[in-house]
């Protein structure tokens, strides 16, 4: 009776615990899944029934109840969206899309943003309303967004809406990418459904790396980083030198790409051992040559979405340069409000936007050149580009990570006026290990593309039972060196 009670405790949502990819619980829930799909994976109506009642309840352990505001917002956009299909009239086509965003945008806002401006109008008017204090669901974020790109495309004719609720409830809680993305579009993802479950080698190679890699960069770089060190200085940047507060933001820096693009790694990996492809969310971002390129290498699935959701409809840069530069500081400054209901976030976008469009002078300016640079001029500018960028980059997510300006100023403060290097030894001999860890997330992270290639070909070669054996010792080291309180995803709060 113990044991039931054990087992059934464990099956239930526990707000202190949310279940993580990285966590025990996921691994027994995973194993359990694949047994399921593997002995139905000749139907595709048991296919999608197998996945869609493992997503769900895997998204009820994350949770709670919350996993009904994924059924509900299915429920609503499957059934807009075909009657935006068979309306003919544009009025009430615009009219029923335009009711579409005002659910979506108004459900996200309620939870997101209310006691962001419950505090600006008790700001401005000394008024006492009271934080509602809501929990913001977990990923609502991202299938907030799928869900408009979808009644969206249906709106434009691009897609037709699909007929079974059943394959769209399949598509929206899609548990690899449900809570941290990427923001999946229907028209990538709806065709696979029908399409017959074969996994060859290189699906197998490929999510293997995959899922690996996405659990050393969580686990071993990220969570390692953030916590033995990055954290201390970014709960009070003042107590620390320049010098520490420089590493930490760089420290910093890569905790944030391996903690995302991990689970993004991981979520795409998973997609593939089951027989999905879902488009790729980053792209070695931190060799980036400029801030444009930066965009289209990190976070693709998020800038993407605005760019066809939000800049272009706008007017992208069909109408002057000056509305072009206008239309890109409100994409970013909406990116930037996506992220969190929080002045960082939006100063954040908007450093982004504003170099985004200084980025955009330089090319224009570059094309009227007609200048065609090469040889080792070429790569001079190409490593000035790159690390111009990153320290951009790395500015900017001072004010990301800050709780407050103030914290974020004291940090700039410190490097400027504070800096003492000579301490630099005394620093490396306390945190040895946590440089190390460092210096490897940036040496991986600038590997060229070919090397992850020939890792992948590699593992595709290897016999399943080979494939299996080699899981799970790396699943056993990995719990060798993981610490004993696994760090919440960063983008959980997105």
């Amino acid at each position: 009776m113990i044991n039931i009670n054990k087992l059934l405790s464990e099956l239930l949502y526990d707000p202190k615990d949310p279940v993580l990819f990285n966590s025990a619980f996921f691994f027994y829930f995973f194993a359990m899944f694949l047994l399921c799909y593997l002995a139905v994976s000749k139907s595709k109506t048991a296919r999608v029934w197998v996945y869609t009642v493992f997503s769900l309840f895997f998204f009820y352990k994350a949770c709670g109840y919350y996993v009904g505001l994924v059924i509900l917002s299915a429920i609503v956009d499957f059934n807009l969206s075909r009657w935006i299909h068979r309306t003919p009239s544009r009025t009430v086509k615009k009219s029923l899309l335009i009711f579409s965003i005002l659910l979506n945008i108004g459900l996200l806002f309620y939870f997101k943003y209310t006691d962001f401006f419950i505090g600006i109008i008790n700001d401005l008017s000394a008024g006492h309303i009271s934080p509602l204090h809501l929990m913001l669901p977990i990923g609502i974020s991202f299938y907030t967004f799928e869900n408009l790109s979808y009644t969206i495309d249906v709106y434009r004719d691009e897609i037709k809406p699909v007929n079974n609720f059943m394959d769209y409830l399949f598509f929206l809680s899609f548990f690899p990418k449900l809570m941290m993305g990427p923001i999946v579009r229907a028209a990538d993802f709806i065709p696979q459904i029908s399409m017959p479950y074969r996994l060859n080698s290189e699906d197998m190679g490929k999510g293997m790396y995959l899922i690996m890699g996405g659990l050393f960069k969580k686990i071993v770089i990220s969570d390692f980083i953030y916590q033995n060190f990055v954290q201390f200085i970014f709960d009070d940047p003042s107590k620390h030198t320049g010098l520490e507060c420089l590493i930490g933001v760089y420290g910093y820096a890569l905790v944030i790409y391996c903690d995302f693009s991990g689970y993004s790694d991981m979520a795409l990996g998973i997609a593939r051992w089951t027989g999905f492809k879902i488009p790729a969310n980053f792209d070695s971002p931190y060799q980036s040559s400029s801030i444009t390129e930066f965009w289209r290498r990190w976070h693709i699935s998020l800038s993407s979405w605005l760019r066809d959701y939000l800049y272009i409809p706008l007017g992208g840069n069909r109408k002057g340069k000056v509305r072009q530069f206008i239309n890109l500081a409100l994409t970013m400054l909406i990116g930037g409000f996506w992220h969190g209901a929080s002045w960082n976030f939006i100063f954040w976008g908007a450093l982004h936007g504003t170099a985004l469009a200084v980025d955009k002078v330089r090319i224009d300016w570059l094309k009227k050149k007609k200048t065609v640079i090469t040889g080792w001029k070429a790569t001079l500018l190409k490593v000035a580009g790159v690390l111009i960028t990153f320290h951009f980059v790395c500015f900017c997510w001072v004010f990301f990570k800050a709780s407050t300006f103030h914290d974020a100023w004291a940090l700039i403060h410190q490097v400027m006026f504070d800096f003492q290097p000579g301490i630099a030894m005394e620093l490396y001999n306390g945190y040895t290990a946590v440089f190390w860890i460092i210096i490897l997330g940036f040496v991986l992270h600038f590997l060229p593309a070919k090397a992850e290639f020939s890792i992948e070909r590699l593992l595709g070669r290897i016999p399943v039972a080979g494939s299996v054996a080699i899981m799970v010792t790396f699943i056993w080291l990995l719990v060798q060196v993981k610490s004993t309180q696994p760090m919440m995803p960063i983008y959980f709060q997105f």
